[in-house]
């Protein structure tokens, strides 16, 4: 479609505006806070472009209503619906698209206060990262029709193997820190908590495998060439899926019955098995949230994956949290060396202290 002058024009525009910021702050090699800049400005566009399809489509009905049907304002301006918002309100994005907005979306509110050197989170999410701008380009031919394709605007990322391998080599050591040792366990609690199904598909994660051109090719020939995946032969397929046997990009966690894994009330079975006297379950509500292993009770969704995973995951399947033997040793311990009592933990409960989780832990 051909859209006029107007409100719908200027959304889309800075919508792709935000969209080619992005992949030019991605691809240049010295760009600091590369990772996060790319991320944001995706946000921002993936947002834009919601925005420009719901004004095209239902006009200005994409702000936020207090009770009395006025609209809720920030610093004198409407306030509009935030991304995630605008994902619910649409109601037809698919579920691989989906899962893939959503890791943006939490991974942004937990890079926001951090800074991440450019390599260090950038080469585990490439895939992801491609993904989330494929689909953004996808989305925007669908909204808005082919003419406004960005594939004539963008260009395959050149890559120096000698200094792609030396910059890996130092990022992974850099992923032993703290601070990012903390994303790389949300980043793959996140993958592992996803359906097979979902995590294969090119919308969630663009898995490609580099293979030079040496047969009999037309000169003219494009030195990248993408294949799509349902025009290719069934001997093609079978090649590709002996390649991808060499190939693994993802470690498989099969956690179907949650081996290892103990509800709220195995672990006060196991603390109580061990100690003289009796803990119930608003102890050990009072214990989780003070020692800060999983979000407190009524924490928004997006905070779910925001675990101690040495001690607590998030089950999102079941909605719900599963626990590590480590947790109810870790109070077992605490108790037993006088660290831990009713009085203590509820007290700290009550004015919303924390323990040194360190301060407990086993030194080896």
């Amino acid at each position: 479609m051909s859209l006029r002058k107007g409100r719908t024009k200027l959304t889309l525009e800075s919508s792709i505006e935000s969209a080619l910021l992005a992949v030019e702050i991605y691809n240049k090699p010295r760009t600091p806070f590369r990772v996060e800049g790319f991320i944001t400005h995706m946000i921002m566009a993936w947002t834009r472009l919601f925005h420009a399809f719901f004004h095209n489509t239902i006009g200005s009905k994409y702000y936020y209503k207090n009770t009395n049907g006025r609209y809720q304002t920030i610093d004198g301006e409407k306030k509009s619906w935030e991304l995630k918002t605008c994902i619910t309100k649409h109601g037809g994005v698919s579920s691989s698209v989906k899962s893939n907005l959503a890791f943006f979306i939490k991974l942004r509110n937990k890079i926001e206060h951090r800074h991440i050197d450019r390599d260090e989170v950038g080469i585990m999410i490439f895939g992801e990262c491609q993904a989330l701008l494929y689909n953004f380009e996808n989305t925007l031919i669908d909204f808005f029709g082919e003419e406004y394709a960005l594939n004539e605007s963008l260009s395959f990322s050149i890559q120096f193997s000698r200094i792609r391998k030396k910059s890996q080599l130092e990022a992974s050591k850099k992923l032993l820190s703290k601070e990012i040792k903390e994303l790389k366990n949300f980043i793959e609690t996140y993958r592992n908590a996803l359906t097979e199904e979902v995590f294969n598909t090119q919308e969630y994660s663009i898995k490609l495998i580099q293979v030079p051109k040496i047969s009999n090719t037309n000169r003219n020939d494009l030195a990248v060439e993408f294949v799509n995946w349902n025009s290719l032969s069934e001997s093609d397929r079978e090649n590709y899926d002996k390649i991808t046997t060499i190939i693994k990009d993802k470690v498989v966690k099969k956690e179907a019955i949650n081996p290892g894994k103990r509800k709220p009330s195995d672990v006060i079975e196991k603390v109580n098995s061990e100690i003289d006297f009796e803990i119930n379950h608003y102890d050990h509500q009072c214990l989780y949230c003070c020692f800060k292993i999983r979000p407190a009770s009524g924490n928004d969704i997006d905070d779910s994956f925001d675990t101690n995973t040495n001690y607590c995951h998030y089950d999102e399947v079941h909605n719900d949290y599963v626990y590590q033997d480590a947790w109810a040793e870790l109070i077992i311990k605490g108790i037993r060396e006088e660290k831990l009592s009713k009085e203590i933990w509820k007290a700290k409960f009550k004015t919303k202290e924390s323990f040194n989780i360190t301060e407990f832990e086993t030194v080896e």
